[in-house]
């Protein structure tokens, strides 16, 4: 299953539907290959502007699921078109409930405890659900080894990684190579506090009309820069270099 794709400051995104995103996974699951599925948004393209490392992460990945409203905009700004906002909250715990034995899954990340609370909420959902492991620990260099041969150690085959952007995608880039098992990667940010209920998420009707920015900032007031990025450095960044990217302007 192919997907057509769109682009943003020069960074591709996947045109495709929260089902079909799924599928896809599934069939990259299904494979001998290794993929990196990144979950982009708004403040992650702001950040991509400005570190050409990053930025080279995302265009070199396997999928890059649109994960929030605001690309659906600027696509629509840029005369592109994306079909839905597909979140990774809502992909991790959909793949999470058709998942069998045979797709082990390593939950790595977040703070203490919150990828286990995660894990065990989702084989709630499905009994089903190999939970090869989980771990906390933090992406810095001086933990890797340990970090890696855990999950080797774990046969897992799947690789759900919360340190937040861009520390989790270049985590993943840097160390892919040395996760034998691994057939997919992805990096999910925040989905494990959504999933193991340290945070909550807007109501639909908030997420629907893209003002989810609003209710972090109303809960969150510390969330203000990086709310300020994907509120208003991210559409000056798009009128600006459009499909281009700043780094071949």
């Amino acid at each position: 299953m192919s997907s057509k794709r769109v682009s943003l400051i020069g960074v591709p995104i996947d045109s495709i539907k929260p089902i079909d995103a799924v599928e896809k996974i599934f069939q990259m699951l299904s494979g001998s290959s290794k993929h990196h599925v990144m979950t982009p948004n708004n403040e992650m393209l702001v950040q991509a502007s400005g570190n050409e490392s990053f930025h080279s992460v995302l265009c070199s990945s396997s999928l890059n699921l649109p994960d929030s409203t605001g690309l659906i905009f600027a696509t629509a700004l840029t005369g592109q078109r994306l079909p839905a906002r597909v979140t990774g909250v809502d992909t991790v715990t959909e793949l999470c409930k058709r998942l069998t034995d045979d797709y082990p899954v390593f939950f790595l990340g977040s703070a203490p405890g919150i990828a286990d609370q995660a894990a065990k909420n989702l084989k709630s959902l499905n009994p089903s659900l190999n939970i090869a492991g989980t771990h906390a620990g933090s992406p810095s260099a001086d933990e890797a080894k340990g970090i890696i041969d855990q999950i080797n150690s774990s046969g897992a085959v799947l690789l759900l990684v919360a340190y937040g952007s861009p520390k989790q995608d270049m985590w993943i880039a840097k160390y892919f190579s040395s996760l034998k098992n691994i057939r997919v990667a992805m990096g999910v940010g925040g989905t494990f506090d959504f999933i193991s209920g340290k945070a909550r998420r807007a109501p639909k009707i908030i997420r629907m009309t893209g003002l989810e920015w609003l209710w972090r900032l109303i809960l969150q007031p510390l969330r203000f820069g990086r709310i300020w990025n994907a509120v208003v450095i991210f559409p000056l960044l798009v009128v600006r270099y459009g499909k281009k990217s700043p780094y071949c302007v």
